[in-house]
């Protein structure tokens, strides 16, 4: 019969020897941190490094085929001649706010009421529409931009061709040239980056700005309608003011995207800048000081000046759009 009294015991395992392989024990504290330090970690490395290295080496003069010990100290020497004495960075700095104007406006003021007519025109169909309009902007830029450079084509191009056909149209033909256009030329190559450049955002810009249309309350449209406001009166009124934020936002980006162009025009041109480097961009121009001229201390002054510009640019954003009157 077993024996039940207090007094006896269950046996007790034997201990388990641990390994010299075991990790210590983490306290429960610092788990979290333990799973987030993998992005910190990474964000260390291949962001906040090389943001903190190019900040020290626009102040270095420096050639890279000698290693990091041929780095000498210039102090601001880079910043000064990027300013007074390089003159591809002025004129690329010309091409890089023109193609902003030209080719960043139209996008906005065509989206804004583009948006509004999506919104209020397609209601089945909405979905697909709006997917054939943000379609240019998910497509590759290089594929985007050899397709282009085939429509552009002096003597072979659709662009060309079209324009031969509205010049033979009555009346209005004589608005529309009756030759082909070299668009390698340097009064058409930023014509045509800031039409690739119009192209591919216009939906984009139009997909933000239909977005927040839908967030706006329908009683504001039901109460318009019964009172009999026009569609045109709606637009401005009710929409445009309800649309400041997203508008602020948009601007913001394509401040953003405008200033730091290079994928389009680099392709465009093949990375030349087109004739008396007509589209090249301030990107390109930084890219070509580091890579080509090999001089990566000017290049970082560059891309800092260039941040300094998209820095001002966006603060003067701020104070136009960003606060509500």
């Amino acid at each position: 019969m077993t024996d039940r009294s207090p007094s006896s015991s269950p046996p007790t395992a034997p201990p388990v020897a641990r390994g010299p392989w075991r990790l210590p024990r983490i306290p429960r504290r610092w788990m979290p941190y333990l799973f987030i330090s993998p992005f910190f970690l990474l964000f260390a490395a291949f962001g906040l490094f090389p943001l903190l290295f190019s900040v020290v080496l626009s102040l270095h003069s420096w050639d890279a085929a000698a290693g990091l010990g041929a780095m000498q100290w210039v102090g601001l020497d880079n910043y000064v001649y990027a300013l007074t004495r390089d003159d591809g960075l002025r004129d690329t700095l010309y091409n890089t706010l023109w193609l902003a104007v030209v080719g960043g406006v139209p996008q906005h003021l065509v989206a804004l009421p583009l948006a509004y007519y999506l919104h209020t025109a397609f209601r089945r169909w909405r979905n697909g529409v709006i997917g054939l309009y943000f379609l240019p902007f998910i497509t590759s830029t290089v594929a985007v931009s050899l397709v282009f450079s085939a429509l552009f084509s002096k003597d072979f191009g659709a662009i060309n061709a079209g324009l031969r056909a509205l010049h033979e149209l009555p009346l209005l033909g004589a608005l529309f040239p009756g030759s082909p256009i070299d668009w390698d030329q340097p009064e058409h190559t930023r014509w045509m980056v800031a039409i690739v450049v119009f192209w591919r955002y216009v939906g984009w810009n139009t997909v933000l700005y239909l977005s927040a249309i839908q967030t706006i309350p329908r009683d504001l449209f039901e109460a318009a309608r019964v009172d009999g406001v026009s569609a045109r009166q709606t637009f401005l009124h009710i929409v445009l003011p309800q649309l400041r934020p997203m508008v602020f936002f948009a601007v913001t980006l394509a401040i953003i995207g405008s200033l730091q162009l290079f994928e389009e025009p680099f392709i465009l041109t093949g990375g030349t800048g087109g004739s008396g480097q007509a589209g090249k961009t301030v990107a390109m121009h930084l890219y070509s000081v580091a890579f080509t001229d090999g001089d990566f201390g000017t290049a970082s002054a560059i891309a800092w000046l260039l941040f300094l510009l998209i820095a001002a640019a966006t603060w003067l954003n701020n104070r136009l759009l960003g606060r509500q009157r």
